[in-house]
C-alpha cells in the first residue's frame, strides 16, 4: 500500500537539501523573499497592520527572548510574530500569487523568519525551507483552488497553513514523523470563510493561517500525532474542503473537471511548481496585472493616444470575472467600477503603466481613467488561459491592435524583481540606502550565516 499523501510530502521535506535546488529555483525564491519584505514595509503604516501590531504587542509581548516583529522590533511569542509579520505583508497587497487565489509568501515567509530567528538558521537552510514550503503548498492547491472557493472557503488561508507549517518544521529540525504530524494537524486548523466580505465584514485570512501553522509545528514537536490519511481520507481535508476525496472538481480554469492525488507528488523535486508563482507587484487582484502591462505596451508600441480609442475588448478566463467563485461572486462586483478589470485596462490605455504606490479607490482615481473604462468590454471564456487576456484596442480611424498575454509576464526572477521593486522606496518607513541593504542581503542570501539578518534590516532606525 503506498504511503499517505502527508507521509510522502513529509519524507521529501525532511530529506531536501540545498544542493538539490537548481540555480533558477534559488533565484526565484530570493525574488519572492524580496517581494514579501517589500510588501511588509509597504503595509506597515496601513490601518489593518497597525491594528494587528497593537493587538499582538498588548497580548503577547515577552519579557525576554521572543520573536521579532519586522520594522517595529517588538519581541513577542512565535505565534504572535508569525501573525503580525503575515499581516504586514497581507495588508500591503504586495504579495506573491499562485493560480489567482492563493498567496504563498504571505504565510511561508513569516513562518520561516520566526523559525530561522529561533534556530539561528543559515541563509542556505532558509532558502531550502522556503522552497519546500512553496512546493508543498502549491502542489496541494494546484488543481483544487476553484473547488475550495466553491464550498465557501478562501483557498488562500486554507492552503496557506500548509505553506507555513513546512518551512517552520524544517528549520526547527523536526523529524520526518513530526513533519508528517505537523502537516496533518493543519487539517484541523485550516479555515477562512468567504461570507464575511459578502455581508459587510471581513474574513480571517493568511495571518491566522500562519499563526495556526506555528501551533501545529509546536504541537508536533511535543509529540502530538496528526494521523496518516488526514488529507486524502474519507473524512479528510479534501472531502471537507472540496466536497469529495475522488478528485472530482466543482470548477476548473480550463480543461477537465477531474484530477488525481497522484499529481500532488508527481515529479516532486524535479518539476518545480514554485516557478509558476507570480509577483503581485501592484496593489490589485493578480489577474488584473496583465491588463496593465499588455494594454500599456499596445498603446506605446503603436502610439495610441487615449483620445484615439473607440473601444477596448479583453477576452479573459471566465473565473477571473466571477471572483472569488462562480458559486459566491462578490455582490455588486461585476461591471465597470474602480478596482475592476475594466478600470485597470483603462488605466493601461490612459497612463501606460501603474505606480507601485497606487491604491485604487484611495481618492486619487484619474477622471480620464474613469471615463475610459466605460469603453472597455470584458469577454469571459472557458478556453482562455488564466492570467493571459487577449486585448484588442479599436481606434476611431477604423484600425485595431491586438496582443495576448502569455500568463507568465509576472513570473520573473530576482534581477527583474530588484529592478521593479525599488519604486516602493517613497512609500516605506526606511531609507533608500537601508532598502538597498535589504536587496543586497537577499541577493546573497545563500551566503548569510544567519537568515534573521533580513528581519534586522527591516527595523526602523
Amino acid at each position: 500500500m503506498p504511503a499517505s499523501l502527508s507521509r510522502q510530502l513529509a519524507k521529501w521535506v525532511y530529506e531536501l537539501k540545498y544542493q538539490d535546488l537548481p540555480p533558477e529555483v534559488v533565484d526565484k525564491v530570493k525574488g519572492l523573499t524580496l517581494q514579501s519584505l517589500a510588501g511588509a514595509l509597504m503595509g506597515y503604516k496601513l490601518p489593518a497592520a497597525q491594528e494587528a501590531l497593537h493587538m499582538i504587542k498588548e497580548e503577547e509581548t515577552v519579557a525576554r527572548g521572543g520573536s521579532t516583529i519586522m520594522i517595529d522590533g517588538a519581541k513577542v511569542t512565535k505565534a504572535g510574530a508569525a501573525f503580525a509579520n503575515s499581516e504586514l505583508i497581507h495588508a500591503s497587497g504586495k504579495q506573491d500569487s499562485y493560480r489567482m487565489l492563493t498567496h504563498p509568501g504571505s504565510t511561508i515567509i513569516p513562518a520561516a523568519l520566526v523559525a530561522a530567528e529561533a534556530e539561528g538558521s543559515s541563509g542556505k537552510d532558509f532558502i531550502t525551507a522556503l522552497v519546500a514550503g512553496y512546493e508543498v503548498m502549491e502542489r496541494l492547491a494546484r488543481d483544487f483552488i476553484p473547488s475550495v472557493n466553491a464550498r465557501g472557503f478562501h483557498a488562500g488561508p486554507v492552503f496557506g497553513i500548509f505553506g507555513a507549517v513546512v518551512p517552520a518544521s524544517k528549520l526547527m529540525k523536526l523529524s520526518e514523523d513530526q513533519i508528517n504530524s505537523a502537516i496533518a494537524l493543519c487539517v484541523n486548523l485550516a479555515g477562512g470563510n468567504l461570507e464575511g466580505p459578502r455581508s459587510g465584514g471581513t474574513m480571517i485570512r493568511e495571518p491566522a493561517a500562519t499563526r495556526n501553522a506555528m501551533l501545529a509545528v509546536l504541537l508536533a514537536k511535543e509529540g502530538m500525532k496528526g494521523g496518516e490519511t488526514v488529507l486524502e481520507g474519507d473524512a479528510g481535508f479534501y472531502h471537507a474542503f472540496t466536497g469529495n476525496n475522488k478528485g472530482k472538481l466543482s470548477y476548473v480554469f480550463t480543461g477537465k473537471k477531474t484530477t488525481s492525488f497522484d499529481r500532488v507528488t508527481a515529479g516532486l523535486g524535479r518539476d518545480w511548481e514554485i516557478m509558476n508563482t507570480m509577483f503581485r507587484i501592484y496593489n490589485m487582484g493578480g489577474y488584473n496585472l496583465p491588463h496593465i502591462e499588455v494594454t500599456a505596451k499596445l498603446c506605446a508600441d503603436n502610439n495610441i493616444k487615449p483620445e484615439d480609442v473607440e473601444r477596448v475588448e479583453a477576452v479573459v478566463n471566465w473565473l477571473e470575472t466571477l471572483y472569488p467563485s462562480p458559486a459566491f461572486p462578490t455582490p455588486g462586483g461585476s461591471g465597470a467600477r474602480v478596482g475592476s478589470t475594466y478600470y485597470y485596462s483603462a488605466y493601461g490605455v490612459v497612463k501606460r503603466g501603474y505606480s507601485l504606490l497606487a491604491r485604487a479607490g484611495a481618492g486619487s482615481d484619474p477622471p480620464e481613467v474613469l471615463e475610459m473604462m466605460k469603453k472597455v468590454t470584458i469577454i469571459p471564456s472557458k478556453t482562455q488561459t488564466s492570467l493571459a487576456p487577449k486585448i484588442t484596442i479599436y481606434t476611431k480611424n477604423g484600425k485595431s491592435y491586438a496582443a495576448q498575454a502569455t500568463g507568465r509576464e509576472f513570473m520573473w526572477g530576482l534581477k527583474e524583481e530588484s529592478r521593479r521593486i525599488r519604486d516602493v522606496v517613497p512609500g516605506i518607513p526606511i531609507s533608500k540606502s537601508q532598502f538597498e541593504e535589504i536587496i543586497t542581503a537577499v541577493s546573497g542570501l545563500d551566503k548569510l550565516p544567519k537568515a534573521d539578518k533580513l528581519i534586522q534590516l527591516t527595523l526602523k532606525k
